[in-house]
């Protein structure tokens, strides 16, 4: 490691392209064993040297402060992954205090598995419940029933590791009487994070063609709307309080890397679909060719086999110029219950459109601060598509920062 020069981000994203079965709601990249003609301990040598290759790029590792293993389906690569997350870590180096986590998926968990992640140094599990109702989970296309669910998160809690719970609201046909069972057996497992999700039926999965064609119900988004709120209360009740539109933590217990992306931290993307964002002067020293004005650059891997496994894999890069940069710090960090300061949103050209948007009730300003009301959060779309563009229509207030 060098302490001069440009270095690597200090947050790391691996993306692990493989799933045992596409759930039926599930539009993220990912394929079966039977469509990737590489087995499990190849792709994880894939994903190490991708990561290794960053640093012949000219920048060097500097520790991380969180890495995140996703997909994807990161428990599909069994004992590798624990080979995965050592091999990483110890590249890049990782402090006492490192945030490590690995998104596991119940049907793929096993308490071996869990004991041998700790070991490697894993710090969270974020379990992909969805639901506890076994119905529910056969309409999503889950592998696992509601039970498997609870043994999983059992064994994460029994080898000390800290368990997130991921579960899902306004599936089609879901009353509100099971979306409250599920918010009840999520805080039984004892998680210190839960997130919470409504469902976004996406163009080209089955399910969204199910709802299409009339064989399931469409979700309700009054019903939908009623559902978040429950969980905020009966979550907040539980000691679990919302920080985010869809997280909620007990005190410490916030996702670090999450965290990461919605206050503008770089970030690595690793493997194929992954996503990543270099400061402008990050992404000209590994290579990238951007725009003289540009100050912020986001990169997608390629989609695809093997190509999105190669050291150098193709990328899809998108440049931010200066005020796109504090419009999107201003964007994300409303996701943020605790919202953006003021010499943000003065920053971002957008103090005219927050005032705007509290004329309509989605947002408020309190002691120098802005962040949405209770509508402008279930609202959200609404709040971040208006600060992305950046204008108003009211005369910009007389908002002094140093307040």
């Amino acid at each position: 490691m060098t302490d001069a020069g440009p270095t690597l981000p200090r947050h790391l994203y691996v993306h692990v392209p493989l799933c045992r079965a596409k759930c039926a709601y599930c539009d993220f990249f990912s394929l079966t064993p039977d469509e990737i003609a590489a087995s499990p301990d190849a792709i994880v040598d894939a994903l190490v040297n991708q990561t290794r290759a960053w640093a012949e790029r000219g920048l060097e590792p500097a520790g991380l402060d969180t890495l995140y293993v996703g997909g994807g389906t990161p428990t599909m690569l069994g004992d590798g992954l624990a080979t995965l997350v050592s091999a990483l870590a110890i590249w890049a180096g990782v402090g006492p205090d490192a945030e490590i986590t690995i998104e596991a998926n119940p049907e793929s968990l096993s308490r071996s598995l869990v004991e041998l992640l700790a070991m490697a140094g894993v710090t969270r599990v974020s379990l992909g419940v969805q639901s506890f109702d076994d119905g529910e989970l056969a309409l999503l296309g889950r592998l696992h029933d509601a039970r498997r669910a609870q043994e999983a998160a059992r064994w994460v809690a029994e080898a000390g590791l800290e368990l997130g719970v991921d579960i899902m609201c306004g599936l089609p046909g879901q009353p509100m009487t099971s979306w409250r069972e599920t918010l009840v057996r999520a805080v039984e497992t004892g998680a210190g994070h839960i997130s919470v999700y409504p469902l976004s039926l996406e163009g080209g999965t089955p399910l969204a063609a199910a709802v299409l064609i009339g064989d399931v119900p469409e979700p309700d988004d009054d019903l939908v709307a009623d559902m978040l709120l429950e969980a905020e209360n009966l979550l907040g009740e539980a000691g679990l309080a919302r920080y985010e539109v869809a997280n909620y933590a007990r005190p410490g217990h916030e996702s670090r890397h999450n965290t990461a992306y919605w206050t503008g931290a770089e970030y690595l993307g690793v493997g194929p679909g992954a996503h990543g964002m270099l400061d402008a002067r990050t992404a000209r020293t590994a290579g990238f060719v951007v725009p003289t004005e540009a100050a912020r650059v986001r990169y997608s891997v390629a989609c695809e086999i093997p190509g999105g496994l190669t050291m150098m894999p193709r990328v899809d890069v998108e440049s931010l110029d200066a005020a796109q940069t504090a419009r999107e710090d201003a964007m994300l960090g409303l996701r943020m219950v605790r919202g953006i300061d003021d010499a943000l949103a003065a920053q971002a050209g957008v103090t005219g459109v927050l005032a705007e948007l509290a004329r309509d009730g989605l947002v408020t300003h309190e002691a120098g601060r802005w962040s949405t009301t209770p509508r402008g959060w279930l609202l959200g779309n609404e709040v971040f598509g208006r600060v992305w563009a950046g204008e108003s229509r009211l005369p910009v207030p007389d908002v002094d920062p140093s307040r």
